[in-house]
């Protein structure tokens, strides 16, 4: 697939002349279906009635504890359901992230949707088939070998008068009362109808028109507007000691309220801007306001404050090796701390009573917001129902669950429902941040050029400190605040894709963490998680290594990977963006502009998804660098939907090429500062490259996550591809034009 800018833009314009921005003032949110009791629901996972429901039209409901992101997975479980069930398509709806109807499946994260949730509604499915294949076999009075599954029908093949049975006769109302069978036969590759094409979205054309119901839009009656005040530490990982001295609510609007409890300070009001207002007027005195250390600290503090190594892989003898080598380099990599920048900004409605509450929500878990919740609200768990709705995409952890904590507690402070819509600087300042990493490699090779060491050592806080049942309130800025609790963070995430897939005989790969209240920046997992930054270091290197020992970067690659899956992204991408040895690849630097195509490679988690991508650059001393084509070879095993699949690639390049090129929280001693798009800036529509997918299905593999793995291979393709072009090694992201003048000055 070729998407061109022209192309691109093209099609912007038409959406954008038919959007509109009328909508419901009120729209109703409907969470659950009135008959979800009379079909036996049960969240017991082994039971069949945990996944699946059918009616008396043989309407199949789908429940799926993984949520629809705006990545189009809704789409392709109900495409693994009907397939698996032999219904159509549009005989099935879903029902997602809803703590009384969907089982826990944990969170939507790690690009594990299709791979993980998808193969568990497989199971269910080919389960529910089996039984209904049986029921309808008995029911007809035939023999199994003469009946089939037929869109919805149990049918007797040989039967000229088509007799048959629905499933909404078999079982419709009425529980399915049976175990999912673990060692059912599904379905086989060759009979799929629908597993393996575009269904269509049936959710883009409501957002495209603006109709879609988000949470957003959901109001309650007699709910509030609440609008939080902050100490003046934005985004700071210490809040756990802040306190108030004093408030002045003297110059409070009227129709403004205060409440607070402990430091955790908002104002409610019954419209949105009211209780804006209310905020910017109010006048707290804050005590015990941590200082962060600053910008160029920031690399020191990480090697400073890291733990021992925690090593993932260690092979050889690495330090004998790295002495014998007749060559040793030695390279620092460094990954700023970056952000979710989500278009709109996270939203949540909470109604808290004595006896329990309801909170709906754009979290990425519903069962684990709801755990740190009966914390931060001191309710028993089983009395808080936390329901999914789509809010602003994210690939990470944002301010969703926060916004939820803060219309919770309020909720409960105030005794009515309440609506808490953050701002722009609410969510760059206060959203968990993708950490910032350092990365130290050193490399051996031989006088013909053999790499015979490889050892990499990276500091990096958690990337994972999410609320669920262990970090609690604590992972909640409401907790944080109202109850002074220092966050809480295992070790996650940082070491992502910083073992090898390449076949070395000497390696080590260690990791050094920080605790998570020694973060600069409250810490936690951001798209592809510490793969990005440990990718790009990996990756860069590799390219060093191969100009060192004078062999183009994509034959020293295959020469130490032996995995078929592997080399064959390699190959794909290569082919396809027709790759060309050093120093073929490049035009002449002439001390002012020059083009470049670099390369990477990614084994996603070194077990899920293989990217290739092959990226070429404008690079110029007035323009700095311009990714001017892409070229992506993806392989994640049986392709549910390829239009989708294309959706998320196109997505991960973008954000990549941004991640790369652009973005990097700004902050000083007290918080963040990047607090609006021009501070933190999204690649522009006349930005985009050329953009070309080359999709390697392997219907023979399961389906593995997509969202994620591409977006880590595009930072080191392109420093690699600028280094092509001048000659000159960028190692800090991100590849800033003052960035790269100063590298040409050094040269």
């Amino acid at each position: 697939m070729r998407l061109s800018r022209r192309r691109f833009l093209g099609g912007s314009a038409v959406l954008l002349l038919g959007f509109s921005l009328q909508r419901p003032v009120a729209a109703q949110i409907l969470p659950a279906p009135s008959d979800a009791a009379s079909l036996g629901k049960t969240l017991d996972e082994r039971q069949l009635d945990a996944w699946l429901a059918v009616d008396a039209q043989g309407q199949v409901t789908v429940y799926s504890g993984k949520v629809e992101l705006g990545t189009g997975v809704s789409t392709a479980l109900r495409q693994i359901v009907a397939e698996e069930l032999c219904v159509a398509f549009a005989a099935t709806r879903l029902i997602q992230g809803d703590t009384r109807l969907t089982p826990d499946q944990g969170i939507t994260a790690g690009s594990k949707s299709l791979q993980v949730g998808g193969a568990q509604l497989r199971k269910a499915a080919a389960s529910a088939r089996q039984f209904l294949f049986l029921e309808g076999s008995r029911r007809l009075g035939l023999d199994l070998a003469v009946v089939d599954t037929v869109d919805g029908r149990v049918v007797y093949r040989g039967d000229p008068t088509g007799r048959f049975v629905s499933y909404g006769e078999l079982v419709g109302g009425r529980p399915l009362g049976r175990l999912v069978n673990q060692a059912v036969r599904t379905r086989a590759v060759k009979d799929y109808r629908l597993v393996g094409t575009s269904v269509p979205r049936e959710d883009i054309p409501a957002k495209l028109f603006g109709t879609f119901d988000y949470v957003h839009d959901l109001r309650l009656p007699g709910m509030l507007q609440g609008c939080v005040v902050r100490p003046p530490c934005t985004g700071s990982a210490r809040l756990a000691g802040v306190s108030i001295r004093g408030l002045d609510a003297s110059a409070l609007p009227a129709g403004a309220q205060l409440v607070y409890e402990g430091a955790f300070v908002a104002v409610l009001a019954e419209q949105p801007w009211l209780a804006r207002q209310g905020a910017a007027a109010l006048r707290v005195d804050w005590s015990l306001v941590p200082d962060m250390p600053l910008p160029g600290e920031l690399y020191g503090h990480l090697e400073a404050k890291g733990g021992p190594a925690d090593v993932q892989q260690e092979v050889g003898d690495v330090e004998q090796e790295l002495q014998n080598a007749a060559q040793r380099l030695t390279a620092e990599y460094r990954w700023p701390y970056q952000n979710h920048d989500s278009i709109g900004p996270s939203c949540a409605v909470a109604d808290v009573r004595a006896d329990g509450a309801t909170v709906w929500s754009g979290t990425q878990g519903v069962y684990q917001l709801r755990a740190a919740l009966a914390e931060l609200l001191r309710l028993p768990e089983d009395s808080i129902h936390v329901i999914y709705q789509q809010a602003s995409g994210c690939y990470g952890h944002n301010g969703a669950d926060d916004a939820a904590a803060d219309a919770a507690l309020l909720s409960k402070l105030c005794g009515r429902p309440v609506r808490v819509q953050w701002s722009r600087a609410d969510e760059h300042g206060w959203n968990p941040k993708g950490p910032a990493m350092l990365m130290r490699l050193a490399g051996g090779l031989s006088a013909a050029g053999d790499l015979l060491a490889w050892r990499f050592a990276n500091w990096t806080p958690t990337h994972l400190t999410r609320p669920n049942g262990q970090t609690g309130a604590a992972a909640l800025l409401a907790g944080q605040l109202a109850y002074n609790l220092p966050l809480k963070g295992g070790r996650g995430g940082g070491n992502r894709n910083a073992p090898l897939d390449y076949d070395l005989v000497n390696v080590q790969v260690a990791t050094h963490w920080l605790e998570a209240g020694d973060s600069p920046l409250r810490p936690s997992a951001l798209r592809a998680l510490g793969a990005v930054g440990n990718t790009f270091a990996n990756e860069s290197f590799m390219d060093e290594l191969a100009l060192a020992a004078g062999v183009d970067p994509l034959e020293f690659r295959l020469r130490y990977l032996q995995d078929p899956r592997a080399r064959a992204v390699l190959q794909a991408a290569t082919a396809k963006a027709g790759w060309q040895p050093a120093p073929a690849r490049k035009s002449a630097w002439d001390g002012t502009s020059a083009t470049g195509q670099g390369l990477a490679f990614l084994h996603y988690e070194n077990e899920n998804a293989y990217v290739a991508a092959v990226v070429e650059v404008a690079v110029s001393r007035p323009a700095g660098i311009r990714v001017t084509r892409v070229v992506v070879a993806h392989d994640c095993g049986l392709i549910v939907n390829p239009d989708g699949l294309r959706n998320q690639l196109e997505g991960c390049v973008v954000q990549g090429i941004a991640r790369t090129l652009k973005q990097a929280v700004q902050y000083d001693h007290q918080g963040v500062t990047s607090l609006e798009w021009g501070a933190y800036p999204p690649l522009t529509f006349s930005e985009l490259p050329e953009l070309e997918l080359e999709l390697l299905d392997r219907p023979g593999e399961p389906s593995v996550g997509a969202g994620e793995a591409t977006t880590a291979a595009i930072p080191a393709a392109i420093a690699n591809a600028v280094a092509a072009a001048t000659g000159v090694r960028l190692r800090e992201v991100p590849l800033t034009r003052a960035r790269l003048l100063a590298a040409l000055a050094d040269s």
